[in-house]
Protein backbone atom coordinates (compact mmCIF):
# COMPACT_ATOMS: atom_id res chain seq x y z
CA UNK A 1 0.00 0.00 0.00
CA UNK A 2 3.04 2.41 0.60
CA UNK A 3 4.16 1.85 -2.84
CA UNK A 4 1.06 2.74 -4.12
CA UNK A 5 1.08 5.77 -2.25
CA UNK A 6 4.41 6.89 -3.38
CA UNK A 7 3.87 6.12 -6.72
CA UNK A 8 0.67 8.13 -6.76
CA UNK A 9 2.20 11.08 -5.16
CA UNK A 10 5.26 11.04 -7.89
CA UNK A 11 2.62 10.93 -10.85
CA UNK A 12 1.23 14.19 -9.46
CA UNK A 13 4.51 15.92 -9.37
CA UNK A 14 5.29 14.66 -12.80
CA UNK A 15 1.64 15.83 -14.19
CA UNK A 16 2.15 18.98 -12.54
CA UNK A 17 5.66 19.48 -14.04
CA UNK A 18 4.07 18.86 -17.73
CA UNK A 19 1.82 21.26 -16.99
CA UNK A 20 4.08 23.53 -15.76
CA UNK A 21 6.43 22.68 -19.63
CA UNK A 22 2.89 23.42 -21.54
CA UNK A 23 2.80 26.79 -19.68
CA UNK A 24 5.91 27.74 -20.87
CA UNK A 25 7.68 27.84 -17.38
CA UNK A 26 10.64 26.52 -18.42
CA UNK A 27 11.49 28.93 -21.38
CA UNK A 28 13.69 32.32 -21.08
CA UNK A 29 10.84 34.26 -20.87
CA UNK A 30 8.28 33.17 -18.72
CA UNK A 31 5.14 33.96 -19.73
CA UNK A 32 2.00 35.51 -17.76
CA UNK A 33 -1.31 32.93 -17.86
CA UNK A 34 -4.59 33.31 -16.13
CA UNK A 35 -5.71 30.76 -13.69
CA UNK A 36 -8.82 29.52 -16.12
CA UNK A 37 -5.44 28.80 -18.45
CA UNK A 38 -3.78 26.65 -15.11
CA UNK A 39 -7.68 24.86 -14.57
CA UNK A 40 -7.99 24.03 -18.51
CA UNK A 41 -4.50 22.44 -18.45
CA UNK A 42 -5.29 20.57 -14.96
CA UNK A 43 -8.05 19.30 -16.57
CA UNK A 44 -6.61 18.46 -19.07
CA UNK A 45 -4.30 16.54 -17.35
CA UNK A 46 -6.54 14.52 -14.81
CA UNK A 47 -5.10 16.22 -12.14
CA UNK A 48 -6.27 13.95 -9.14
CA UNK A 49 -7.70 17.73 -7.27
CA UNK A 50 -9.40 20.53 -8.08
CA UNK A 51 -7.90 24.01 -7.82
CA UNK A 52 -10.52 26.02 -7.09
CA UNK A 53 -11.17 23.87 -3.69
CA UNK A 54 -7.23 24.34 -3.59
CA UNK A 55 -7.04 27.98 -3.33
CA UNK A 56 -10.47 28.22 -1.17
CA UNK A 57 -8.60 26.60 1.73
CA UNK A 58 -7.60 28.34 4.80
CA UNK A 59 -4.14 27.07 4.32
CA UNK A 60 -3.40 25.83 0.70
CA UNK A 61 -0.16 24.14 1.06
CA UNK A 62 -1.17 22.31 4.30
CA UNK A 63 -4.19 21.10 2.75
CA UNK A 64 -1.67 20.39 -0.53
CA UNK A 65 0.92 18.19 1.76
CA UNK A 66 -1.60 16.55 3.96
CA UNK A 67 -4.68 15.95 2.15
CA UNK A 68 -3.92 15.49 -1.21
CA UNK A 69 -0.26 14.20 -0.83
CA UNK A 70 1.75 16.60 -2.64
CA UNK A 71 5.54 15.92 -2.83
CA UNK A 72 8.08 18.44 -1.97
CA UNK A 73 8.50 18.82 -5.84
CA UNK A 74 5.92 18.82 -6.65
CA UNK A 75 4.75 21.60 -3.99
CA UNK A 76 7.87 23.68 -5.68
CA UNK A 77 6.22 23.37 -9.00
CA UNK A 78 2.22 24.35 -7.97
CA UNK A 79 3.68 27.53 -6.50
CA UNK A 80 5.74 28.37 -9.65
CA UNK A 81 2.56 27.68 -11.92
CA UNK A 82 0.48 29.95 -9.59
CA UNK A 83 3.12 32.52 -8.70
CA UNK A 84 3.27 33.23 -12.62
CA UNK A 85 -0.53 33.22 -13.25
CA UNK A 86 -2.80 36.70 -12.68
CA UNK A 87 -3.94 35.33 -9.11
CA UNK A 88 -3.78 38.17 -6.47
CA UNK A 89 -0.54 39.19 -5.71
CA UNK A 90 -0.79 39.50 -2.07
CA UNK A 91 -2.55 35.90 -2.56
CA UNK A 92 0.58 34.64 -4.44
CA UNK A 93 3.42 36.42 -1.80
CA UNK A 94 1.28 34.29 0.65
CA UNK A 95 1.17 31.03 -1.01
CA UNK A 96 4.67 31.62 -1.34
CA UNK A 97 6.02 32.32 1.70
CA UNK A 98 3.58 29.36 2.96
CA UNK A 99 5.91 26.97 1.03
CA UNK A 100 9.36 28.23 2.14
CA UNK A 101 8.60 28.61 5.45
CA UNK A 102 7.30 24.72 4.99
CA UNK A 103 10.00 23.29 2.89
CA UNK A 104 12.91 25.38 5.05
CA UNK A 105 11.51 23.75 7.66
CA UNK A 106 11.77 20.29 6.04
CA UNK A 107 15.68 21.31 5.46
CA UNK A 108 14.56 21.19 1.66
CA UNK A 109 15.80 24.73 0.23
CA UNK A 110 14.03 25.74 -3.01
CA UNK A 111 16.35 27.71 -4.61
CA UNK A 112 13.53 27.91 -7.55
CA UNK A 113 11.08 29.40 -5.16
CA UNK A 114 13.52 31.73 -3.48
CA UNK A 115 14.63 33.11 -6.57
CA UNK A 116 10.63 34.40 -6.76
CA UNK A 117 10.76 36.54 -3.85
Amino acid sequence: MEDYIIREIDRIGEMLLLIARRLGLFLEDVPDYSLTDVQEEFAKASLPFDLDAVMQQENPIVYLIETVGLSDQGLETFIDILFHSDINEGRKKTLLNDALTYLDAKGNFSFRLHSLK
